[in-house]
């Protein structure tokens, strides 16, 4: 069975393990609740819809898509493999409980915005020589086109806005779980500032 959960970044910290240490990631996950069921006959494919983050105020249209179950800032959809309506019901309840120390999960969020940089930092770009008559032009990028056609091609990678992607982590390994203040210890980083939204699903 599938195994998914939403969370929030709370920070980096470290473990000890003897004389190793491991890096890890702090992460509020749930308690969350299923809030619809998708199956393939119905909607065309089958998914799991949960709810995440209570709060105090919600407009009317996302609250009737509630069913009661409460007021909540996230709703977000998992794909599923088998027939959901087998294995989940509207209502039930996901928190931390349902992983396990060890499982390898993917992480998915949305990364940090860096704002508007230059080739060099966004593409990796090398940038010009420091000598042989260079000067005040170290970090540019150089010819961004050719003779025919008289335009810049589709695609060429030049300076733009960085970040604020959507990233997938994979691989990434539960090292403890606290089920009393719902908290994941999660090996390495994950995308994104503190309090970013984080999809948790087990690995396929």
């Amino acid at each position: 069975m599938e195994k998914f959960i939403l969370g929030k970044k709370i920070e980096m910290t470290q473990i000890f393990e003897g004389e190793k240490v491991i890096p890890v990631t702090l992460i509020k996950a749930g308690p969350c609740f299923i809030t619809q069921i998708k199956t393939k006959d119905k909607d065309g494919y089958q998914a799991v819809q949960i709810a995440f983050d209570e709060i105090k105020k919600l407009g009317k249209a996302v609250l009737g898509q509630m069913r009661g179950l409460g007021k909540f800032r996230y709703l977000k959809e998992f794909r599923a493999k088998q027939p959901a309506e087998n294995s989940f019901k509207v209502g039930d309840k996901i928190d931390v409980s349902v992983f396990q120390i060890g499982d390898k999960v993917s992480v998915i969020g949305v990364s940090k915005g860096k704002g508007f940089q230059g080739g060099v930092k966004r593409w990796g770009f090398s940038g010009r020589n420091a000598t042989h008559g260079v000067k005040h032009e170290h970090r540019t990028i150089g010819s961004v086109g050719m003779r025919f056609p008289q335009r810049v091609i589709k695609g060429r990678r030049m300076p733009g806005r960085m970040g604020v992607e959507r990233v997938t982590i994979k691989n990434l390994k539960i090292i403890k779980i606290d089920k009393e203040n719902n908290l994941f210890a999660i090996e390495g980083a994950v995308p994104g500032a503190r309090g970013t939204l984080l999809e948790i699903k087990t690995e396929k």
